[in-house]
């Protein structure tokens, strides 16, 4: 009996019927009674207590899952969601280097460099100060046209209209030299028949210093030029050049 009561208990199953042995009884008429008795209570002892057990657990309701398993999830899917953002950052950075180096025109290097380049402003040519073209100590009579053409002959140093940086230095057909000074992008000034040059292209130039000299041998003209327009907006006070509206204001 033991042995299956044991068993009964193993399988958590309630049960209806069991197995009783024992030793004769010495009435025999008394013995299937009191079998029938044994069982009963045998059946009732275990189903009692395979009873408590099943109905002490509510099995309708799921498991929760605990905070510390969920809080380790997230974070889990946070690290992997951060390692995927590195790697396309990383992707992202090797494509643009490799453009830059294989495809330097490529319309996302143009984008790039329109969005990163800012332009600087560029000072209007009236913005400019203008100094004389010619030294003081020279008796060479300086004369200016309708169109804007400055020119002189006589010898002495020649001075550009204003700072900039040598753009072009060219031989004339008469042997003299032409220097080209760019004050900005737009805004250039020429001064051709000079005997000699003091720069070389690239090489910063002011105005109170000169660009170069001439013996007196060919006629010296300096023109003044905003995007590729000679510019008449000016009046001579003696060598100086002077905008036109300075002169008004004065």
């Amino acid at each position: 009996m033991n042995q299956e009561l044991e068993y009964a208990q193993m399988l958590e199953v309630p049960v209806s019927t069991v197995s009783v042995v024992k030793k004769k009884p010495i009435f025999k008429k008394k013995e299937q009674k009191d079998d029938e008795s044994l069982k009963e209570k045998v059946v009732e002892s275990v189903n009692e207590r395979m009873g408590d057990y099943v109905y002490s657990e509510d099995l309708t309701e799921p498991p929760r899952p605990q905070k510390g398993a969920f809080a380790a999830t997230l974070s889990d899917r946070s690290g992997r969601v951060l390692v995927i953002e590195v790697a396309a950052a990383c992707l992202l950075a090797i494509g643009i280097f490799l453009t830059n180096v294989f495809m330097p025109g490529s319309a996302i290097n143009s984008f790039i460099a329109g969005i990163s380049a800012e332009r600087p402003v560029e000072a209007s040519y009236t913005e400019f100060e203008l100094f004389p073209v010619i030294s003081e100590l020279s008796d060479a009579e300086v004369s200016v046209s309708e169109s804007g053409v400055i020119t002189f002959t006589g010898e002495g140093a020649v001075y550009p209209v204003a700072d900039g940086t040598i753009a072009s230095v060219t031989t004339l057909s008469d042997g003299t030299y032409s220097a080209e000074v760019a004050h900005t992008s737009v805004f250039r000034s020429i001064v051709s028949g000079l005997t000699d040059v003091y720069y070389s292209v690239g090489d910063r130039v002011a105005g109170n210093i000169p660009v170069g000299y001439s013996d007196g041998g060919a006629q010296v003209s300096v023109t003044m030029y905003n995007d590729g327009e000679l510019l008449d907006c000016y009046t001579l006070s003696g060598a100086l050049p002077v905008w036109n509206t300075q002169a008004d204001a004065s």
